[in-house]
């Protein structure tokens, strides 16, 4: 079931009581939310900007990545843990939320309108929904393990000196490898929350 608003405050708020299986998408939303409290936004009409109502799944935001990533076409690429990448930009960003047994994913895709220094994808916003929808329909049934090894093929992050500013303090060194439960390891330490940097290598 597809519900499509013209505004909400959020579409994670308008779905969070709806069944498994339901999709919010809105033209626009006043109060949109991104990782760590931040806000998402974008003028009406000019991102997709939707919420899935799936079953709860400890890895269901890399599930989710991945189904975004190919959705919106080969040159995507994800940064740790869940933003989408393009030429190096952001161009949008999943996030999760677990309730019970259900899980709150929304997704954010910029399209014909993008903050100073991102990126827009310029598709169509339907087409992009449903290509969206089947994505994630095909990865609800793949195995952990083969949703993660996509991951790592899609990530940016992977093999990049990279500064993680982590609860804790900062975190400087190579990103080796992502875990089976999303954890990112950095010169052998495992990250569970951070927002990432890419460092320039020096010459």
């Amino acid at each position: 079931m597809i519900r499509r608003l013209a505004e909400v405050d959020s579409t994670m708020n308008a779905a969070a009581g709806l069944p498994v299986g339901s999709v919010v998408v809105a033209d626009s939303q006043t109060a949109g939310r991104g990782r760590a409290g931040r806000t998402w936004e974008a003028p009406p009409g000019t991102a997709l900007l939707a919420t899935f109502v799936l079953p709860a799944d400890p890895i269901v935001v890399f599930r989710a990545g991945v189904a975004a990533a190919r959705a919106c076409g080969p040159d995507v690429r994800l940064k740790w843990p869940n933003d989408l990448m393009l030429d190096g930009r952001k161009l949008g960003g999943v996030l999760a939320e677990i309730r019970g047994e259900r899980a709150l994913v929304g997704i954010g895709v910029n399209l014909t309108s993008a903050p100073e220094g991102a990126a827009m994808l310029r598709v169509d916003r339907d087409r992009l929904l449903d290509s969206l929808v089947l994505e994630l329909q095909s990865l609800a049934q793949t195995p952990a393990t083969s949703v993660m090894a996509a991951y790592r093929e899609l990530s940016e992050t992977l093999g990049q000196r990279v500064q993680v500013e982590t609860p804790a303090g900062l975190v400087e060194g190579t990103a080796e490898a992502v875990r089976l439960d999303g954890a990112l390891i950095v010169d052998g330490r495992p990250i569970v929350v951070g927002d990432v940097r890419r460092l320039r290598r020096s010459s």
